[in-house]
């Protein structure tokens, strides 16, 4: 065993990894990584196929973003954000600013927006934290207090204290691992451990068009979305639940979501217009909007719209006319804008840990008071607004408008799209679920029943052991292979992802 991985297995504890089984074999032991390519310290080479745990946008050791890195080290790598201002997170959180806020509505879908009462609010006001977690976590505490003052404003102290603001999110709903955030989400498997550190909150039925008790189509060799067969039961428990929860006096503060896809749920994608349909119930209710875009932003899901693929000049007109040749945002194919965007991973090009949260003047403004009424917003964090991790986001965002970047994940979402299609054969997979540059394939035990594997089989697992076999690397979420490849990755590397997933997939299930 090499000695850097005798050092690993003597002393480092790894996330969300069962360690006995760590312990059995000799790790993996990344030292040098260039584009979608990663080698190991014995001189191995590997595909990166979910972009270094769906944070790394462009490609490892990017000369655009090493030299952004360079040049603010020759100055400053990090000042407190707490009494004092920096350069480049200035910088970062006014093209922040602009980049969420597209012009919305469209004209095609405006006078729709008039009826039921959509409000797009400007995001003005930026947030800088760590991770997604904690992304997560500012929103949450943010949007908590704010509703408490505006439901007490008038009222008694005793009163106040009583308005206790609840939230809503989605089943198999994962947003982070600190407190807050972990009471927002409901995987059992990842959160019933921690059932007693955590505040309650409600869930509401997911969209998973596949495992669907409302879908009525027998399986098909196609994504589950294409011929489901339903009357949208999924967003009528939306409403139900709304409705249920403003009868009992205590209206829900906000609606938590991942939009268009849920990563950690098993890449559970939405069908087109769920999340405008389910969005304009919670405004009518009165509710605010959480994005966690921590997955899905900075063009993830897409240039063109959710399962289309455009050509350059196609590219959303207003997003153009703004200089912007593409969607960042999950969000914006609806055109949902939420009172809350919650952005991490991709947002210094997988670089450095560096989070924000966006929200808008109303909500900073409930916050603006005398020193003496304490109406401080008492939350923060060591590294927050870290120059390095601003000046490696500047460089990622420069990248991610430039057209080269546009039209390469273009290109590559073609190539996805086309060459996921030659899995369908496969008696174990199940369903193929795709939302721009992220897919999921679910593995099953047979495409016909779509009778799962259990979890204890490590089904995803020992393909994903196999792929590695096959130099190429990724994580599965359950029964569920992920595929995210870096944007930089070629049309030849993608097919290569690919063709490993249906080799694994073949060898792992032709020896039972």
């Amino acid at each position: 065993m090499h000695p850097l991985a005798q050092l690993d297995h003597a002393h480092v504890w790894h996330p969300f990894t069962q360690m006995r089984d760590w312990l059995k074999r000799e790790p993996v032991v990344i030292v040098a990584g260039k584009g979608a390519v990663l080698r190991d310290v014995r001189g191995r080479e590997y595909l990166d196929a979910n972009s270094s745990i769906w944070t790394n946008l462009h490609g490892h050791h990017h000369s655009k973003i090493n030299a952004a890195i360079q040049r603010q080290l020759k100055m400053i790598a990090h000042s407190s954000a707490l009494g004092l201002a920096n350069e480049p997170a200035s910088l970062l959180a006014a093209k922040l600013v602009r980049a969420a806020n597209p012009q919305s509505p469209t004209p095609i879908n405006r006078e729709h927006a008039t009826k039921v009462g959509v409000r797009n609010p400007q995001l003005g006001k930026v947030f800088f934290s760590d991770d997604g977690s904690t992304a997560l976590e500012v929103a949450l505490k943010l949007a908590h207090e704010f509703t408490r003052r505006a439901r007490s404003a008038g009222v008694s102290p005793a009163s106040r204290a009583k308005v206790q603001p609840r939230f809503l999110s989605l089943e198999d709903a994962y947003h982070g691992d600190t407190v807050g955030a972990v009471s927002l989400g409901h995987i059992d498997l990842f959160h019933q451990n921690y059932s007693g550190l955590l505040f309650k909150t409600n869930r509401v039925m997911s969209p998973y068009c596949y495992r669907c008790p409302f879908n009525r189509a027998k399986p098909e060799r196609a994504d589950a979305r294409e011929y489901r067969q339903c009357h949208w039961e999924c967003v009528g428990l939306v409403e139900k639940k709304f409705a249920r929860q403003k009868r009992k006096g205590n209206p829900f503060a906000a609606f938590v979501f991942e939009p268009l896809m849920q990563g950690a749920a098993g890449m559970v994608p939405q069908p087109a217009g769920w999340l405008r349909r389910v969005t304009e119930i919670a405004r009518h209710h009165g509710a605010l909007l959480i994005a966690d875009e921590v997955m899905t932003g900075f063009g993830r899901t897409g240039v063109a719209a959710p399962g289309k693929v455009r050509s350059h000049r196609h590219a959303n007109p207003r997003f153009h006319k703004r200089g912007y040749g593409a969607v960042l945002f999950a969000c914006h194919h609806e055109d949902v804008q939420p009172d809350f965007l919650c952005l991490a991973k991709g947002l210094t090009g997988g670089y450095l840990p560096m989070a924000a949260t966006l929200t808008t003047q109303k909500v900073f403004d409930a916050f603006l008071g005398e020193y003496g009424e304490f109406k401080t917003f008492f939350h923060g964090h060591s590294y927050t607004a870290n120059q390095l991790g601003a000046a490696a986001a500047l460089a990622s965002l420069d990248i991610l408008q430039g057209r080269k970047s546009i039209r390469a994940r273009q290109n590559l979402e073609v190539v996805l799209r086309d060459e996921l299609q030659t899995l369908w054969p496969l008696p174990n997979v199940g369903d193929i679920r795709r939302v721009g540059l992220m897919a999921g394939i679910e593995l099953v035990r047979d495409w016909r029943t779509r009778r799962p594997f259990a979890l204890r089989e490590r089904a995803g697992i020992r393909v994903c052991e196999a792929m590695a076999r096959r130099g190429v690397l990724t994580r599965p979420v359950g029964n569920v292979i992920v595929l995210m490849p870096p944007y930089c990755t070629t049309p030849a590397q993608a097919r290569k992802m690919v063709r490993a997933v249906f080799d694994s997939v073949r060898e792992v299930f032709d020896r039972r």
